[in-house]
């Protein structure tokens, strides 16, 4: 059994350091901060790192650092970093506006029977929230945000659909998220969101990343229109 943070090799010039068993705010805090430190201490040897959830993977540039020595530094990154509380940071809060109704979300009006709620209800439980994003994956600018609050918390569809539409807001368990473009999925879809998550021929691709905090925002049909959402 590991204690955190642990280094394991991820591949031939990557290796991953875990920080817990779980996500959560407090290790995802950990993880943004070995991330900080590692880039700032190690950048010239770094081609990337990728935070997500309870990890941190590092890839490194191979022709200029050997793996063992690679692991040493990053052992040391750890030592530095100790348990301190170091100041992250600050990420940034950002307000994704949806069309919540019965047209948009194709599962709100089950969603809400099944959890003995008013689909206004659905609406509102999962607008007052601050949803940390937790990670970036699956597809580019598909961000997890966490957590919904339990009372909207449903699990994946038993038969995913093999079309999800560009922008719909989904929920998974105690996750929710905007689908970045059109593809297969399971989660359970309660409105539409018009804003892109992943433009390339944007300077910032993606309007979030990992420890943002994201809220929603009800807009009407007009409105989503209006700002550029497609039907």
């Amino acid at each position: 059994m590991h204690d955190f943070p642990h280094i394991e090799v991820a591949g031939e010039n990557a290796f991953i350091i875990y920080c817990g068993k779980a996500m959560g705010e407090g290790v995802l805090g950990r993880v943004r901060r070995i991330d900080q430190t590692v880039r700032s201490e190690l950048g010239a040897l770094v081609i990337d790192t990728i935070p997500s959830y309870a990890s941190l993977l590092v890839i490194y540039r191979s022709d200029q650092v050997n793996g063992s020595d690679m692991k040493s530094r990053l052992k040391a990154c750890l030592t530095e970093l100790g348990d301190s509380q170091k100041i992250l940071d600050a990420g940034r809060i950002v307000t994704l506006p949806v069309w919540y109704s019965f047209e948009s979300g194709a599962d709100l009006k089950a969603l809400a029977e099944l959890k003995g709620l008013r689909s206004e209800e659905v609406i509102t439980l999962h607008q007052e929230k601050e949803y940390q994003v937790y990670a970036i994956g699956f597809a580019p600018g598909f961000a997890y945000l966490g957590e919904v609050d339990e009372r909207i918390a449903v699990p994946r569809l038993s038969t995913p659909r093999k079309r999800v539409p560009c922008g719909a807001v989904g929920i998974a368990g105690r996750q929710t998220a905007v689908y970045p473009s059109e593809s297969p999925g399971g989660w359970n879809l309660i409105g539409r969101c018009p804003v892109r998550m992943f433009d390339l021929q944007a300077s910032e691709p993606m309007p979030v990343r990992v420890g943002d905090c994201v809220r929603f925002e009800a807009i009407g049909r007009d409105q989503y229109m209006d700002l550029g959402g497609q039907l």
